[in-house]
């Protein structure tokens, strides 16, 4: 891995966690090491970190998480203080300076916005400040949330274009089995297609987390789709971080680069923007899709949902399974005036449209090979 110019690690609240509550010192330490050593080889390293919430649990006293989401919030703001002034203390006696990067969902779902957060954490690198990010768990509501600090890992390395996300967890990596309910499961040490072992991840792992193997797969997808390869190791053995920058294998699953990446828009085309609807298309202009074609008012069989002209939407195939998304250049009230009527058709009753293009490839990204 000789051509790594940027990295992001993720590391987990199951991995920040003192057994007899709070964070664990020497962790923090620990990781606070091997971005020193990361930047000691002369590359940039982007720090996702959970813990928040057990910072929190610890500094108040309590016995465990609160279960209501203001008390969550209200845990998370507290515990917020606490990680960040542990991180920066550590980094600092490295000669490193690190800065907070709190980022809502919001915040990548409005091009503004995400364009905002990147060049704000270009500046910083630029700056050779280590960011240390972390959803704004305070303010985050359920329903514009990223839901784990997994997908967020896999959102920030596109959003800064990393070369290596690295996630820490509290197991060697992915196994064919749950390896705590069936003994004969097996490391899988590589993944090249990750259609072949979607099926394999369980629930939600520990008490202060909340992802399991499902979040990781899907960070897994963002992350190679985006052109980039993302390595499962577990945080026990966060050193070797050092190893597989050297080009070695350590022990862990490594999951190789896709080999269509998106790039620029269509990355927050894919996975950034909310979208507002679907659409719904048949057979015939699935296939046009898959061949690299813009989508036509003729194939066009449904919709679900309101949105106005240049919103993102899903497109669905027959089976209402999502093949692509992408920004529709009519709105919802107008498509279902022209839905599987001809571009000339289309054209007299909406008279005021720059092409015959409902959504144009170049403003498309497709969510299946």
């Amino acid at each position: 891995m000789s051509d790594l110019r940027r990295i992001v690690i993720k590391v987990g609240s199951s991995s920040l966690n003192h057994p007899e509550g709070g964070l664990d010192d020497q962790a923090i330490r620990r990781i606070a090491g091997v971005i020193a050593e990361i930047r000691r080889l002369g590359l940039e390293c982007v720090l996702v970190s959970s813990g928040a919430v057990a910072a929190g649990v610890g500094k108040l006293g309590l016995k465990a998480k609160p279960k209501d989401v203001a008390g969550r919030q209200a845990v998370a703001a507290v515990g917020q203080g606490v990680l960040i002034e542990k991180y920066a203390l550590a980094l600092e006696a490295r000669g490193l300076v690190c800065a907070q990067v709190l980022l809502s969902r919001l915040d990548l779902a409005e091009a503004s916005r995400y364009r905002n957060a990147q060049n704000t954490l270009e500046q910083l690198l630029r700056y050779q400040v280590i960011p240390i990010i972390n959803e704004n768990d305070t303010v985050a509501v359920e329903e514009l949330c990223f839901g784990d600090n997994d997908r967020l890992s896999a959102l920030v390395a596109g959003l800064v274009h990393g070369d290596l996300l690295v996630i820490l967890t509290d197991v060697d990596g992915l196994y064919s089995a749950n390896p705590k309910l069936d003994p004969q499961a097996k490391l899988i040490e590589e993944v090249e297609d990750l259609t072949q072992v979607m099926h394999i991840a369980g629930g939600a792992g520990s008490s202060m987390g909340t992802g399991g193997m499902v979040t990781k797969l899907k960070a897994a997808e963002i992350a190679t789709r985006f052109g980039m390869g993302m390595f499962l190791l577990h945080s026990k053995r966060m050193e070797k971080v050092i190893e597989l920058i050297q080009g070695e294998r350590p022990l862990g699953t490594y999951f190789f680069p896709a080999a269509h990446r998106i790039m620029g828009k269509k990355r927050w085309i894919a996975y950034g923007g909310l979208s507002e609807g679907s659409i719904f298309i048949d057979e015939g202009a699935v296939k046009a899709l898959l061949k690299g074609k813009s989508l036509l008012a003729s194939g066009i069989t449904g919709i679900d949902g309101i949105w106005e002209r240049k919103e993102l939407v899903r497109i669905n195939n027959p089976d209402g399974i999502e093949v692509a998304r992408g920004l529709v250049e009519l709105s919802s009230e107008e498509l279902e005036k022209v839905r599987g009527k001809h571009s000339e058709e289309m054209l007299d009753i909406i008279p005021n449209l720059e092409g015959e293009e409902v959504v144009h490839r170049d403003n498309m990204t497709l969510m299946i090979e």
